[in-house]
């Protein structure tokens, strides 16, 4: 888990759906979860419209080099970091390393994440409810309290939380909690930061195409109608989500904090 991009035989669609306007000009940027999937697109799309992108990954070196690469070919700064960012050292040393190359940080970008099929809530381990959460809530605690003394007014945060928060995942109990804690994490922090002048927001994807699913992250009787089950009767694809972040990473969306964006494939959700 997630999975590697480059062993996948569909591959997700990461590229860019148009060309940049400097919306993230002479920014620096932290995306974890970055090697694959929306990480790996969201990474590329703020490489095109100018920021400089630290890449934070688990395990994947060889997506992770290709997420580089990528975002180099669109004229971009880029390094990449290995780490399990549940631990608090790791992010410590995540944005340290940033602010060794970059100098500054500007936005953090919080998409990696785990979870794990279970049909009985009793087989759900102790071990895996406790890496759930640390991999998907816990690292964010502790890559904001890292951020923080580098975040000047006009700074954004961006956690991904799910859709499955707001209508429920019966086989996803531990990840679908994770990601309720996520969007209150992300209202309160918003409210607790908006004095400074840094906006927290987030995004809740719908089934999206990404190494995730296919590497465990659902049932193998499921993959086949992966995503029919939306309005829109498909999955959606990384370059289809990585525009939301990038809206509430800019100026863009200057008006807005401790919201959430919905690019689920119609699933009306009302939060």
């Amino acid at each position: 888990m997630p999975g590697h991009e480059s062993e996948m035989e569909n591959k997700p669609d990461w590229e860019p759906r148009y060309p940049g306007s400097g919306r993230m000009k002479d920014k620096v940027a932290i995306v974890t979860g970055a090697d694959s999937g929306i990480g790996r697109a969201t990474a590329v799309l703020f490489a095109r419209e100018g920021a400089k992108i630290a890449i934070s990954y688990l395990c994947e070196h060889d997506d992770a080099a290709k997420t580089k690469e990528l975002c180099e070919a669109e004229g971009a700064e880029a390094f990449t970091l290995a780490g399990d960012l549940g631990k608090k050292e790791e992010a410590d040393k995540l944005v340290s390393q940033t602010i060794e190359n970059f100098g500054k940080l500007d936005a953090l970008i919080q998409i990696a994440g785990e979870q794990h099929p279970d049909y009985e809530v009793e087989d759900i381990t102790a071990e895996q409810l406790q890496r759930t959460f640390q991999s998907n809530i816990f690292s964010m605690f502790y890559m904001v309290q890292a951020a923080r003394p580098h975040l000047k007014k006009g700074a954004t945060i961006v956690n991904c939380t799910s859709v499955t928060m707001y209508k429920g995942a019966p086989i996803l109990l531990d990840y679908s909690s994770t990601k309720g804690a996520i969007t209150a994490f992300t209202r309160s922090l918003s409210g607790n930061l908006v004095d400074d002048g840094i906006r927290v927001n987030a995004v809740a994807p719908g089934p999206i195409w990404t190494p995730l699913n296919p590497f465990g992250g659902q049932p193998e009787e499921k993959m086949d109608s992966f995503g029919e089950s939306t309005p829109m009767g498909r999955p959606g694809q990384p370059n289809e989500v990585a525009p939301a972040f990038l809206f509430l990473a800019s100026e863009d969306s200057s008006y807005m904090s401790g919201q959430v964006l919905h690019p689920n494939g119609g699933m009306i959700v009302n939060g």
